[in-house]
């Protein structure tokens, strides 16, 4: 996996394919493994990259002082386009990641030529469900994040309703699992990012993101799980009314990671969008 070093830190990322930029953004407690079934499907005719932000499941800590706000976040995603010189990007972000893209399309708009928001976080949806509320919570306990990665550990843990259980409609891998969760058990480092990242958490700066997306003049598409436990599909509706280039697309058969449980379905629906 290659690294880029940014002011915000070295940050991974996986890099497959030719042609057009699709950048793919993954949400918290995830990195850019979750997209990898679906760059298999699109590598074939796009440049495919998955950054890896410090969002709980990263291997390198952030610089000291980065904001991990959904702002900060966003500032990372712009460094990483801008040193990799990504221009007419087609934005893809799944859970926080829809989120984080949704900032970088109001704050950092230049290299953007294409949005897509795949089951995600949007306007005052923010901590999302009962699996959003609780690692908030032990995001602002002392020693949370280590307690978090020690249960997650335990197979049956990932299909409860407080943690992956409405996320994902299929079972997640044990190498996947471990990605995503023995950083936080191996790393004080990453454990500190995470904290931070979860105590910064702000609904009401969510919510103007999302209201500010109506000044995002490109084509815009809004891809949504119809079986969603966590992310409102009246949401995707208000999504696909405030962007004014916009379509709405529903996918069947999945919770809100589309990337995991419909990869080749989210896949043909985003090279449908993009052409080319």
């Amino acid at each position: 996996m290659p690294t880029i070093d940014l002011a915000a830190g070295a940050l991974d990322y996986d890099e497959r394919g030719d042609g057009p930029a699709i950048v793919l953004l993954h949400g918290v407690h995830t990195n850019g493994s979750m997209w990898r079934a679906v760059i298999d499907e699109l590598a074939g005719h796009y440049r495919c990259l998955a950054p890896t932000l410090p969002m709980g499941s990263h291997r390198k800590p952030v610089a000291a002082g980065t904001p991990l706000g959904l702002a900060g976040l966003a500032s990372i995603v712009d460094q990483f386009l801008t040193a990799l010189d990504l221009d007419d990007v087609t934005l893809v972000g799944n859970d926080t990641g829809g989120a984080v893209a949704q900032a970088v399309a109001v704050r950092h708009p230049d290299r953007i030529g294409r949005l897509v928001l795949a089951s995600c976080e949007a306007f005052d949806n923010f901590p999302p469900g009962l699996p959003g509320r609780l690692d908030v919570l032990l995001g602002r306990l002392p020693g949370g994040m280590w307690q978090a990665g020690q249960l997650m550990r335990l197979g049956p843990m990932w299909r409860l309703p407080i943690t992956f259980g409405p996320l994902a409609k299929r079972p997640i891998g044990s190498d996947l699992r471990e990605a995503w969760f023995g950083p936080l058990r191996s790393s004080p480092e990453i454990r500190r990012d995470t904290h931070r990242l979860l105590r910064s958490v702000d609904a009401a700066e969510l919510s103007a993101v999302s209201e500010r997306l109506e000044a995002f003049d490109r084509p815009a598409l809004v891809v949504w799980a119809t079986e969603d436990k966590v992310m409102p599909p009246a949401h995707a509706e208000r999504l696909a009314a405030t962007l004014p280039q916009s379509e709405l697309v529903w996918v069947d058969d999945s919770y809100t990671l589309i990337a995991l449980d419909q990869p080749v379905v989210l896949a043909r629906t985003i090279r449908d969008f993009v052409g080319g």
